[in-house]
């Protein structure tokens, strides 16, 4: 698999806060430009998404793909690839580390395309991706709309 693409931004919210957002799946649409509709298939004991499946529209990557999710608290979320049209394999986390009243959230991604593609236009695609969420999120959490 490709090298894994990195990013981090500050929210002005507890990491609870920020998880709470992360973990509502089926809200990404409401808030995630290339997200068309989450689907969860089922839900751990702690009451979060084990998997689910998204419908991405991403420019030129559609895709229906199915995710499987490992939390860590309020701390860190894992997620691979269970199965994908267009995206062959994907790899990514958020870690959250709050200290007063912030959070620094890093996404890690990797994402590996059935479509031929050069690895520095993956790698700019995968920045411009993790950015996009990690601005995303920022604004949803911040603004209090996951209330």
């Amino acid at each position: 698999m490709a090298a894994q693409t990195t990013s981090s931004i500050t929210i002005a919210a507890p990491a609870a806060d920020v998880m709470e957002v992360i973990a509502d799946l089926e809200a990404y649409p409401e808030w995630t430009t290339s997200m068309r509709s989450v689907e969860v298939l089922s839900v751990g004991d702690d009451g979060r998404p084990e998997r689910a499946r998204f419908v991405l529209d991403a420019g030129p990557i559609k895709d229906t793909y199915i995710l499987s999710y490992e939390w860590d608290g309020d701390d860190e979320v894992r997620w691979s690839l269970v199965e994908g049209s267009l995206i062959k394999a994907m790899e990514g986390s958020y870690r959250l580390v709050e200290s007063d009243s912030t959070t620094d959230v890093t996404y890690q991604l990797t994402v590996d395309v059935a479509i031929p593609m050069l690895g520095m236009m993956k790698r700019k695609a995968e920045k411009v991706i993790i950015d996009t969420a990690l601005k995303e999120l920022k604004k949803r959490v911040e603004s209090g709309s996951a209330e």
